[in-house]
């Protein structure tokens, strides 16, 4: 895996090839990785605080080790064009998000996030019902959702979003006469 700051790097040196662990990650030419992540370590506690009671009954040890290989198989990058979420024990579930497509970001924490100091960055596209990816009990879920929304401004997020303004006000325009016309 490639650390935050490596992957900085990367995205200078106009997109190098990955390493083996992104495998499943293909690239544009032009695209570089920005960021990597994976869930926290921490985000376990609390399938070890259900789990730990449970493992008496045999119950606990699935769940301890179902949120440990869904935590060790679980990858986030950021690009220069776009988000990607790889998922998946058995098989293997990759989703991307471009950044022209996204409308909105935001971040949430639980106690256990706050206390240990993980949470959850949700991006939300536009056409989307709610949210359409979310980095899961990431590592200072701030940081992470202030690179995606750097790497939207310097996509041209914010131009392709006063165009759209530019189109809601000339329908508006257009209702109005429709509807003084009725």
């Amino acid at each position: 895996m490639v650390p935050p700051s490596d992957a900085a790097g990367a995205a200078d040196s106009g997109g190098e090839s990955l390493p083996d662990e992104f495998d499943w990650l293909t690239l544009d030419p032009d695209e570089a990785v920005v960021w990597t992540g994976t869930p926290h370590p921490s985000s376990l506690v609390p399938a070890l605080v259900v789990g730990v009671p449970l493992s008496l009954i045999l119950v606990g040890l699935f769940v301890i080790a179902s949120a440990y290989l869904r935590r060790e198989n679980t990858e986030y990058v950021i690009t220069t064009d776009a988000l990607y979420k790889k998922r998946g024990v058995f098989s293997r579930d990759v989703k991307r998000v471009g950044f022209e497509k996204v409308q909105d970001t935001s971040y949430t924490q639980d106690f256990f996030g706050t206390q240990f100091g993980y949470g959850t960055v949700e991006i939300s596209t536009a056409g989307g019902s709610g949210v359409e990816l979310s980095f899961d009990n990431v590592a200072d879920p701030k940081a992470v959702q202030e690179r995606v929304n750097e790497r939207i401004r310097a996509t041209g997020g914010d131009a392709d979003r006063s165009g759209k303004a530019d189109v809601l006000d000339d329908i508006l325009e257009e209702l109005r006469a429709i509807r003084s016309a009725v």
